[in-house]
Parts: structure tokens; C-alpha cells; sequence
């Protein structure tokens, strides 16, 4: 990136926006200056226009489809995932098999199935005009690979209802962040859901059973990856919602990172000379291969499915839809690959999505009272 970065310096000292020409001009100008303004330097965006009225049985049959396709895209992608990272292929009675290590290989596959389909995406169906200089999806991009990678490395030290634990209480480095960084306020509500989740993850992880590989060194080990996907991911979501500054649709979005994403990992495989490595071990094992390539469709569905149920049902509902999936995910982990939850453990479970639901649902309540306070202060303002 270091290249990138002094070349996009070198640019923009040089006003190439005025006095460039040649081949390279119209290149130039999509990469490091986009081909518009910021939305917010011209016209305030519109608000989102509201969904037409529909009848309440289609509005439950929509609600139930994004619901379904959620569900089963990542509780697919997270069964795939887990055995991917920790179980052998071509076992035999005399052979112990072989196992897959490098992550990379399979963030790159999945980046890009996800690639193609949001271009397929952009083709087929009307998008607003692209004006965001290309060069900040980098940034994005690369948090979003270095998250991928720390949460397929984690799963070589913590089990999965771990991380999917770990994953659901993201809320307490967020707000400590935003009290520290920030200097913000929270509610009530907020920090008592909070110290609810603390209790359930504590309560999970000092009543599991141990795994068979853990130790000390190897817990500690899944910990830093798991704090470093959650530092990686926290990022990528802020620097996607400040690109939404400019004009774009969210499969725009989807494409541009993901482009950026394939760049990095394609490079970084073959300065390691891991890419062929990874290609020979799909071609020894067909298992691999049908198991890389159903990974790859649910994480391209799955990414479509967040647009589409976001923008019909907003993100209040989405929230419960993830919340109840990464219940599922913990469940049927442990009935898949024999995972050991305790009494007192899963009632920690309960009470961090017990948790998280209530914060959810405060959140609702202070936006209906803030929408219903608007018509109040309009008419006395007429009066």
C-alpha cells in the first residue's frame, strides 16, 4: 500500500486533475479523484423513500424469506468454516489425512465469488453513477481481509461457540471506546445490557469444558486473533458508512471492496507461494473443493441477503435476525462436532442474547418516541 499511497500523494501535489492527458488520464482520475463530488458538498442525500403498503401476510412472507436465506446462508457458511479449519481430509484407517492451514486462500475465494456476483449485480440492474476516488476501498478492504484472516486463524485455538460468543459481545469495546475516545454519554439501558453481557460471556467461558488441543499458550493465542478481528471489523463498518458520503448503492460498495480484497490476498499468496499450494490441495481433495465452493456461495449470498432485508425491514430487524442466528450457530456446532456446554454455560449464552435483544428493543422504543415527537413540535410551530 505503500506505493499506492505515495503515488496518490504525488497526484494530487501535481493538480493531475487539470493538467493530466493521455491513456492513462480517464485511469487516473476513477483511482485517485472519483468522478464526482461528495454527495454532501452538493444536495443533501434523500431520505430512504418508505416501502409502499403492502398486506400484512406479504410483508410476513417477505420478512420470513430474508429471515430463511440469513439463516441458512451463515449457519451454512459458520458449519463450513469450522470444518474447514479443524478437521483432516482424505482420513483413511492407516492415514491420519491432511489438513488445511491458509486461511488467505480461502479469504481469496470467497472474495472472489462475492466479486462476481456484485459486478453481475451492477450489470444487470440500474446503479447510481460511481463517484468515490477508488484508492479508499484499499483501506476498508484491507481491514476486511485482516478480520477474515484473524477469525479463520482463531478457530485453530477457540472453539466456535466461542467466537461466535466473542463475536456477540462486540458492544463493550465499542462503547468503552466511544467513553474513552469519544467522551460519550450512554443510558441507563445501555450499560446495564452491557454488564449483562460481561456476566454471560464470563459465565460460558469459566464453566466450558476445556477442548482437547487448548492450553494456556493456544487460549491466549485465539484471544489476540479474536480481539484482533473485532478491532479489524469495528473499523471496516466505520470506513464503509463514511464512503456512503458519496454516491452509491451498497452493491457498489460490495464490488469496490472486494476488488481490493482479491488485489491483496492474490498478491500476498504468491509473494508466499501459497496460491498454487492451495489450488493443488483443492485438485487431492474434491471434498475441499465442493466445501471451498459452498463457502463461497453462502458468504456472496449472505452479503446480498443483509442489503436486501436492510433495506426492506431496516436494522432493527436485521439485528434480531443475526442475534437469533449466532444462537443457531452455537447450537448446532455443538451438535456437529461435539462441543461441551455446560448447565451454567448455556444459561450464559441465554443471557447474553437475552442481552442483546432487550438493547435492541430500547434502541426501537427511543426511536418511535423520537419519530412520534416530530408531528408535536411541526404543529406548534403552525399554531
Amino acid at each position: 500500500m505503500v506505493p499506492g499511497y505515495l503515488l496518490v500523494q504525488y497526484f494530487r501535489r501535481k493538480n493531475y486533475l487539470e493538467t493530466g492527458r493521455g491513456l492513462c488520464f480517464p485511469l487516473v482520475k476513477t483511482c485517485v479523484f472519483g468522478n464526482e463530488p461528495k454527495a454532501t458538498d452538493e444536495v443533501p442525500l434523500a431520505p430512504r423513500p418508505e416501502p409502499t403498503e403492502t398486506s400484512p401476510t406479504w410483508q410476513a412472507l417477505k420478512l420470513l424469506f430474508c429471515a430463511a436465506g440469513l439463516q441458512v446462508s451463515y449457519l451454512t457458511w459458520g458449519v463450513l468454516q469450522e470444518r474447514v479449519m479443524t478437521r483432516s481430509y482424505g482420513a483413511t484407517a492407516t492415514s491420519p489425512g491432511e489438513r488445511f492451514s491458509d486461511s488467505q486462500f480461502l479469504v481469496l475465494m470467497n472474495r472472489v465469488l462475492a466479486l462476481i456476483v456484485a459486478g453481475l449485480y451492477c450489470i444487470l440492474c440500474k446503479q447510481p453513477r460511481h463517484g468515490a476516488p477508488m484508492y479508499r476501498y484499499s483501506f476498508a478492504s484491507l481491514s476486511n481481509v485482516l478480520s477474515s484472516w484473524c477469525q479463520y486463524e482463531a478457530l485453530k485455538f477457540v472453539s466456535f461457540p466461542t467466537q461466535v460468543l466473542a463475536k456477540a459481545s462486540k458492544v463493550i469495546p465499542v462503547m468503552l471506546m466511544g467513553k474513552l475516545v469519544s467522551r460519550r454519554s450512554y443510558e441507563h439501558w445501555e450499560y446495564l445490557t452491557a454488564g449483562l453481557i460481561s456476566i454471560g460471556v464470563s459465565m460460558f467461558l469459566l464453566s466450558s469444558g476445556p477442548e482437547p488441543h487448548s492450553s494456556p499458550a493456544t487460549t491466549l493465542s485465539g484471544l489476540i486473533l479474536l480481539s484482533g478481528y473485532i478491532a479489524f471489523d469495528s473499523f471496516t463498518s466505520n470506513w464503509q458508512d463514511a464512503l456512503f458520503a458519496y454516491k452509491m448503492s451498497s452493491v457498489q460498495m460490495m464490488f469496490g471492496v472486494n476488488l481490493f480484497s482479491c488485489l491483496f490476498t492474490v498478491g500476498s499468496l504468491l509473494e508466499q507461494g501459497a496460491l498454487l499450494e492451495g489450488i493443488r490441495f483443492m485438485g487431492r481433495y474434491g471434498e475441499f473443493a465442493a466445501h471451498t465452493l459452498l463457502l463461497s456461495i453462502c458468504s456472496a449470498c449472505g452479503q446480498l441477503f443483509i442489503f436486501y432485508t436492510i433495506g426492506q425491514f431496516g436494522a432493527a430487524v436485521f439485528t434480531i435476525i443475526m442475534t437469533l442466528r449466532q444462537a443457531f450457530a452455537i447450537l448446532l456446532s455443538c451438535l456437529l462436532y461435539g462441543h461441551t456446554v455446560t448447565v451454567v454455560g448455556g444459561l450464559g449464552v441465554a443471557v447474553v442474547f437475552a442481552a442483546l435483544l432487550l438493547r435492541v428493543y430500547a434502541r426501537g422504543r427511543l426511536k418511535q418516541r423520537g419519530k412520534k415527537a416530530v408531528p408535536v413540535e411541526s404543529s406548534v410551530q403552525k399554531v
